[in-house]
């Protein structure tokens, strides 16, 4: 068998709207045109929707595809139990919902024969499509975040994101969402993504950003959405990066 190069990890909580959509389709087609080996991991973080139920209909016929059923816990877990079951040199982390499309993977793909161990993908500052709260949201909480922490990084919460894989199993174990055992109510994203990076800078891995597509096409109405969650995800971020930023003036990173 080809050793597998790239393992995509998709994340899912009740996303039954944007899999009707086709966006496994889109997947699929993208990556059966490749000339490397590769795997989908879809970790659903036990949704209460038919989610599951449509993944496990549509990749029937779909070659290399996995579906994960997981306690829900987050998408920080839902990530972490896909990564423990990946086995590619890199791996890709995508969104359901398929806002930056997965063709994206072109624009990494070269830096990782540069040596570039993370290439992350970046909406830059303006969000098209982006409700103005969301907007004025993004540019205060990219302001404040780079004033403490990863000033060099425009874009930390982009969800499209290529990982050395044994970067990930090295650094993930350490991530506080993780060995707080937090526990999750709903979709929770969390700014897991500022602490992986600034760990994995400490550590000296190189770090690309790499501009991407992104167009909202979340469909699902099921995590919950709206200004109320956007605002409840709003201040449990910048409490982590808070935390992130105490834990690394207190020497815990080093």
């Amino acid at each position: 068998m080809n050793k597998i190069v790239i393992s995509v990890v998709i994340p899912c909580y009740n996303e039954e709207a944007n899999i009707k959509k086709g966006v496994l389709e889109e997947v699929h087609g993208y990556l059966s045109n490749k000339n490397f080996a590769w795997e989908v991991v879809i970790s659903d973080d036990g949704s209460t929707d038919k989610s599951k139920d449509f993944i496990k209909d549509k990749i029937k016929s779909f070659k290399n595809f996995i579906l994960l059923t997981n306690p829900h816990g987050g998408k920080p877990l839902a990530l972490k139990y896909g990564v423990e079951k990946a086995s590619g040199e890199y791996i890709l982390f995508s969104d359901m919902d398929q806002s930056t499309p997965i063709s994206e993977l072109d624009k990494m793909l070269s830096f990782t024969e540069k040596g570039f161990e993370i290439i992350i993908g970046s909406r830059g500052v303006a969000r098209k499509d982006f409700p103005i709260y969301r907007k004025i949201g993004a540019y205060i909480f990219s302001s404040v975040r780079r004033l403490m922490i990863l000033p060099e990084i425009v874009d930390t919460q982009c969800g499209f994101k290529l990982i050395r894989r044994d970067v990930l199993v090295n650094i993930f174990p350490k991530l506080e969402y993780f060995r707080a055992n937090r526990k999750a109510k709903g979709w929770v994203v969390s700014s897991w993504d500022v602490e992986f990076l600034h760990i994995a800078k400490k550590k000296g891995y190189k770090i690309k950003e790499v501009r991407v597509l992104w167009q909202d096409r979340d469909a699902s109405k099921g995590k919950g959405g709206g200004l109320f969650r956007y605002i409840r995800e709003s201040k449990d971020m910048f409490y982590q990066i808070l935390k992130v930023k105490l834990s690394d003036i207190r020497g815990i990173y080093d």
